[in-house]
This record gives structure tokens, C-alpha cells and sequence, in this order.
């Protein structure tokens, strides 16, 4: 049985701040007035904000009905309750911004508009298209989706189809549409919405926002109910959130807000680092916290983040706030494994690798739960769902079918509800054992079958109720019963606040935001994925830079970052490593640890600055080194990169390490272009070090004298 913060001896700060380090501790006894908590990754600002709140209430400074902790997703939002209930404050809410402001608007909307409130609708996509067709606009369904996502990028900026137009340049062709075709696809929805008597998620928000600034009786009741409030992640506020929160709080300053800009990763839905930038602008007198102890990562995984945000060249969201540069951690946790760096002839290449370094790892004792592959893009999931079936290792692909829909859960759900009052009346055995008991009939067993498919999904989802039900007794104590178990799916499900599935986890990077791994694998990370190719602007390319570093810091212990030279096997190798990896990737890394130190050898002549075929400036490392921008042709013969790159294969293989360990791509590029004949000339080559030319010299040079040299005129 877990005890209580009621349960133990000692003062209340004792109990509810104990536990706390010092900054945390800071955050949580600081009850009144303006606070920003810049809180990097895995520093515990979860636990933080929640034993502040626990604090205040039991302190009397707060009374848990008029404190509302806003959080941005149903599940962070659940997780927030759960831990509070634990700390014995279990009235406070915690709900998302739409979640909060739907329960206003059913309450007021009698009094303020009259009638009843119209229908949420669900999803934009069936209406767009029915307003597209009403257009006489050919769309599909990747138009459809891209419409719903400007429009609701219009509407959190509190755009309307009027003002829309003036306002979105820049905003590239949405949906393949140009801007003013958006705006009259924009105009068409609102107006089909209004026929059919339903709103949309945004129109929560904005309705709400619009009783609160036209009746001050609204606006007094919801300030008289609500007197303290805590935003997480503020970091991705949009401007309509920003206004419904400031009329919320109606001139006040009791509010607590927690984000870290580094981790903004959300502008393309509105959101906005801008809020939390600025806080102390708006707020002169607020107490400002950092926390950067990093309780979650390896001093090598958080070094690797660090060093991430410390190769930008753009300054990003946070460069304009002197009070709030980004955050750098510090990690609390034991030395773990270096980052691995994994570079792969082709996608389905390295899906395989990956799935075999996932097998080495469940072999060593790793849960297939404590395990995800995170891309940027979810069309790059396939690949990896082929390889761990083939490898017989179970998966669950986030954002696929919830947890609560699955059929054996919504059966598991309603067998354990019907035995709750015969549970009751016999009140002898554990809830786990009871747990059990009841979802065996199933097909639940203690070990888990050996076959994979349909069977082995079933009895994955019903142990993730049977392991909840051993948690949450644990967490709770032996008063807590099969009700209220019940009860307890029954609000995680209304939150999609699912358990832990034995399972590896795949997961776009976007959809990874607020989780964590024991180990991750980062995969792709190539040129035109990461950064995205649609990432034009140095600002689209500083968030691309963010969402890889919120990758990195999934991770607790394991780290591989991959990436394919080619998108098809046999395919031409002309992908480049992602350029956020320069300075990362061992060889990188140690070349610029060699320049710093002092050496007796005759420096290398610079490598150039602008392309040998366009004269236009290079912009990475790789393209300095062969001298010539991506852009332009290659001036090798394919015959002898290919034979460099059979050599180095066999040369990386002999040796057990990665490719690029022998030569990376662009220096391999370089030597094939260059032909070097002697020892000194390929020594001139970027990337050919004194080691590599000892150790690899005489065999690139056979190498290059064993492939044929076309004369001037014949075709190579």
C-alpha cells in the first residue's frame, strides 16, 4: 500500500514539497501573483505544477473548486487529475482549453443566446467537401485535409472568411488552392455550418470568447468560479486561446504558466512562443523559475540535445527574449550508452536494421513498451510495420485505432462493470487477482501466447487492464475497489487516456510530444525529411530543428538516429544525412574537436565556399567538402562511386561498424570526382584525415586504378 501525503508524519511542506529539488520546490510554494516556469525536458514540471496546486490547497491559499489547471491534450489533462487525486486535492480541474470552455458554454448558453446549443461537429472533412463541391472545386482527400487545417489555422487566429485574404500571405497554396479560393472555401463552410445547426471545435472557443466579452454577468460568474489558473505548455497558446485565457482572468494576475519555446513545434496550427516569450513584458513583477535538471535522459542523450540547439544558426523563437534563451539541461541521471548513428543503403535497409536492434534490445531485457521508432512523416510507418512483423515483434501505431475502441476493452469494460456488486458482496481477493478473474473468460492468460496477429493484439490490450489494475491498486491502497476501477476506465476513455501497451510504439515525432521511451529510435533523418522539404524559411527550418530535439529528448537511455542513402533498394544513393546532424555524428563531431587543438601538421586548405559549377554559396558541410551545391550534377562516373562504395561496404562490414565510419558519403563523393592518384592528393580531399589515409589510403587508391577512366568523348 502507497502512502498518502495524510499518511505520513512531519509538517505539511514536509510532506507535499519534500520530495522536490530546489527549483521545483520554488515553483511549488510560490502561490500568488504572476509565474512563468521555463521548464526544459524531463525536468519534472509536471510534478512541479501539481504539487504547487496540492500545496495551495492544503494550505487553505487555495480552494480546489476555483483553481482550473489548462493543459492541451485530454490525456496530459487526465494524467493531471490522476496525480492530484494521489496528492489528496481531487476537486481541482483539469481540463483542456475546449474542454473547459464547452462546459461554459453549455451552462450559459441559455441565459446568454437562448434555445438549445447546436451540435459539435465532429469532423471538418465531410463539410469542406461538401463546400468544395458547391464551388465546382476538384478536390481530394489530401485537399481535404490541408483546407480543414487552414481554416482552423484562420479561425484560432481569430480570422474570419473576411478578413482571411489580407492576412494569409505567405501562407503558400493551401490544399493546391490559392488564397483566394481558400477564402471562399472558408466562407462556404461557415455557411453550411449555419444551415445545419452545429459547430465546430474552434467555434467552442471563439463562441465563448464572445459571451464572455459582450455580457459582463457571464464574465463576472465564470471570475467569481474561478479565482487561480495554471496553463501547461504555454508555449503553444494561439492567439484565441491567449484571448479567452485573458478574459478568464479579467485584469488578474493569478496565473501560473509552464513551456519551454525550444519545444514549440505546433506554428502551423496557430500556435504561438510569443505568450510565453513576452510574460514578463506583460507581467513586470513575475517570478520566473527554470528548471533544467533533467531527470529523464542520459548525460549522453541530453548532451546530444543541447549540442542540437547549440548548432543553430538561426536564433529561433527564443533569441529575441534576453530573460529566456533556450534552456540548457543538465542531466541528473547515471552515464548510459553514446547515441547510436546508423546510416543505411535504402528505407527498407534500414527498417531492417532498425527491427533487428529492437530484437538485441528485448533480448537485453528492454519492454517492447519502453520502446518507440518516431518519423517525421506517417507515411514512413509501413516500412517499419513490415519489418517488426517479420520479425515477430508486436507494435502499436499511435494514432491508429484507440485503446478504448477495440472491441475486447469496450468487453472487458462492460464484464468488469456487470461483476462489480458480486465483487462487492465477496471482498476477498486483490483487486488484480479480480481483474483477472473476470477478463480470463476472454482470453487473457498469465504468459502470452506465442502466436502473433489478432491474438496476440487481444491478450496485449487485456493485460494493459490487468497491469493498470495492479498500478492503480498499488497507487491508491487496499480501499480501492473494482468500481472504482470502473469508473476510472470510464474517465480515461471520455480522455483517450489509454494504458501501457506491450507493444514497440510508432509514432509520428508530432504525436510523440509529452512522451518518453527507455529507448528510441529517431529514423529518416535525411535531407527532405528532416527538415521537411516544404520548410523554406529559416523559421520553418528553426522548427524542424525543435521537433528533432523533441525527438531526441523521448528518449531515457537508448538513442539511434538513422537515416537511408537511397529510397528504394538498388536506388541511386543521392539522400545526404539531415544537415541538424553536422557536428552531431561522431566524425563530424571530431572533426571540429581537431581543429580546436594545436598541431605541429600543415593545416588543409580551406574547403570552398561557393559551387565549382553555379558559384553559389554552400550551405553545409557535406556540400563543401565535394565543392558543389546538391543542386547541380554530379562529376564522378557512376562506375567508380559505386565501386567505392562496394569497398567501403565490405571495409565497414570487416570491421563491424557503420558506413560512414570509413567514409562518409560526401568524402566519398569528393575522392570518386577528384580521382586522387597519389597518397598526398587524396590527403588534400576534405574528410581524409591522417588516420584514414594511413589506414585506408592504399586501398582507395587500388581502388580508383582498378575502374576504368573514360577519355574525352566516350561515353562513360
Amino acid at each position: 500500500m502507497t502512502l498518502g501525503i495524510f499518511d505520513t508524519a512531519g509538517s505539511l511542506e514536509d510532506r507535499v514539497l519534500g520530495g522536490l529539488d530546489e527549483e521545483q520546490r520554488e515553483v511549488a510554494s510560490t502561490l500568488s501573483g504572476p509565474l512563468c516556469v521555463l521548464a526544459g525536458a524531463g525536468t519534472g514540471k509536471t510534478r512541479a505544477i501539481t504539487h504547487r496546486i496540492a500545496y495551495g490547497v492544503h494550505s487553505g491559499v487555495y480552494s480546489p473548486q476555483r483553481l482550473l489547471a489548462v493543459t492541451f491534450t485530454a490525456r496530459a489533462a487526465a494524467e493531471m487529475r490522476s496525480r492530484l487525486r494521489d496528492l489528496g486535492v481531487a476537486n481541482v480541474q483539469a481540463r483542456t482549453f475546449h474542454a473547459a470552455a464547452l462546459r461554459q458554454l453549455q451552462f450559459f448558453w441559455p441565459q446568454a443566446i437562448g434555445g438549445t446549443l447546436p451540435s459539435l461537429l465532429d469532423h471538418k472533412a465531410t463539410m469542406i467537401a461538401e463546400a468544395s463541391r458547391r464551388l465546382r472545386l476538384s478536390t481530394d482527400r489530401a485537399s481535404i485535409r490541408d483546407l480543414a487545417a487552414e481554416i482552423e489555422w484562420a479561425k484560432v487566429s481569430m480570422l474570419t472568411p473576411a478578413n482571411y485574404l489580407e492576412n494569409a500571405k505567405g501562407r503558400g497554396s493551401p490544399g493546391g488552392f490559392d488564397l483566394t479560393t481558400v477564402s471562399r472555401v472558408f466562407q462556404a463552410y461557415e455557411d453550411l455550418k449555419t444551415d445545419r445547426n452545429v459547430i465546430d471545435f474552434e467555434d467552442v472557443l471563439l463562441i465563448t470568447v464572445g459571451i464572455l466579452q459582450e455580457d459582463p454577468k457571464v464574465a463576472a460568474t465564470v471570475r467569481e468560479q474561478y479565482r487561480h489558473f495554471v496553463v501547461d505548455e504555454y508555449q503553444d497558446v494561439s492567439p484565441l486561446q491567449q484571448r479567452l485565457l485573458d478574459l478568464w482572468l479579467g485584469g488578474r494576475e493569478e496565473l501560473c504558466v509552464v513551456g519551454d519555446a525550444s519545444q514549440t513545434i505546433y506554428s502551423f496550427t496557430g500556435a504561438s512562443p510569443e505568450h510565453l516569450l513576452n510574460f514578463k513584458a506583460r507581467y513586470p513583477g513575475a517570478t520566473v523559475v527554470k528548471l533544467v535538471r533533467d531527470y529523464r535522459s542520459t548525460p549522453q542523450v541530453v548532451k546530444l540535445a543541447n549540442d542540437l540547439l547549440g548548432n543553430r544558426r538561426s536564433g529561433g523563437p527564443a533569441a529575441d527574449a534576453a530573460w529566456a534563451p533556450p534552456l540548457r539541461l543538465v542531466a541528473q541521471r547515471p552515464s548510459g550508452p553514446e547515441p547510436r548513428f546508423m546510416e543505411c543503403p535504402d528505407d527498407e535497409g534500414e527498417a531492417a536494421v532498425v527491427a533487428g536492434r529492437i530484437q538485441e534490445l528485448l533480448d537485453a531485457g528492454v519492454k517492447a513498451s519502453e520502446i518507440a521508432i518516431l518519423f517525421r512523416t506517417n507515411g514512413q510507418s509501413e516500412a517499419y510495420e513490415q519489418a517488426l512483423a517479420s520479425a515477430g515483434i508486436g507494435y502499436q501505431l499511435r494514432g491508429g485505432e484507440r485503446f478504448f475502441a477495440r472491441k475486447e476493452v469496450r468487453d472487458a469494460i462492460l464484464q468488469l462493470r456487470a461483476a462489480t456488486r458480486a465483487v462487492a458482496e465477496e471482498g476477498q481477493q486483490s483487486l488484480g487477482q479480480v481483474v483477472r478473474d473476470i477478463v480470463s473468460s476472454l482470453g487473457y492468460t498469465d504468459s502470452a501466447p506465442h502466436s502473433g496477429g489478432a491474438l496476440r493484439e487481444r491478450w496485449e490490450s487485456l493485460a494493459a487492464l490487468v497491469a493498470l489494475a495492479d498500478e492503480l491498486a498499488a497507487s491508491r491502497g487496499e480501499s480501492y475497489a473494482l468500481g472504482d476501477f470502473v469508473n476510472e476506465l470510464q474517465e480515461r476513455s471520455v480522455a483517450q487516456h489509454a494504458p501501457t501497451v506491450q507493444g514497440v510504439t510508432l509514432a509520428s515525432l508530432h504525436a510523440a510530444k509529452g512522451l518518453e521511451w527507455d529507448a528510441v529510435f529517431l529514423v529518416g533523418l535525411s535531407e527532405g525529411l528532416m527538415p521537411i522539404s516544404f520548410a523554406d524559411s529559416p523559421e520553418d527550418v528553426d522548427e524542424e530543428r525543435r521537433l528533432l530535439y523533441v525527438g531526441i529528448t523521448r528518449a531515457r537511455e537508448h538513442l539511434t538516429l538513422s537515416w537511408s542513402t537511397a529510397r528504394t533498394p538498388g536506388g541511386r544513393a543521392n539522400r545526404k544525412p539531415s544537415r541538424f546532424l553536422e557536428g552531431l555524428r561522431p566524425e563530424t563531431a571530431g572533426a571540429a574537436g581537431a581543429r580546436s587543438r594545436t598541431t605541429t601538421q600543415k593545416r588543409k586548405a580551406a574547403a570552398p565556399a561557393s559551387c565549382r559549377v553555379c558559384g553559389s554559396m554552400l550551405a553545409t558541410g557535406a556540400e563543401r567538402k565535394v565543392g558543389r551545391c546538391n543542386q547541380c550534377p554530379p562529376g564522378y562516373e557512376e562506375q567508380t562511386f559505386e565501386a567505392l562504395r562496394q569497398w567501403r561496404r565490405t571495409e565497414a562490414q570487416s570491421a563491424d561498424v557503420p558506413a560512414y565510419v570509413v567514409f562518409t558519403d560526401a568524402t566519398l563523393t569528393a575522392i570518386a570526382e577528384a580521382r586522387p592518384s597519389s597518397l598526398e592528393e587524396l590527403s588534400a580531399l576534405a574528410g581524409v584525415g591522417p588516420s584514414k589515409l594511413e589506414r585506408y589510403g592504399e586501398a582507395v587508391l587500388a581502388v580508383l586504378a582498378g575502374t576504368s577512366h573514360p577519355t574525352e568523348g566516350e561515353e562513360a
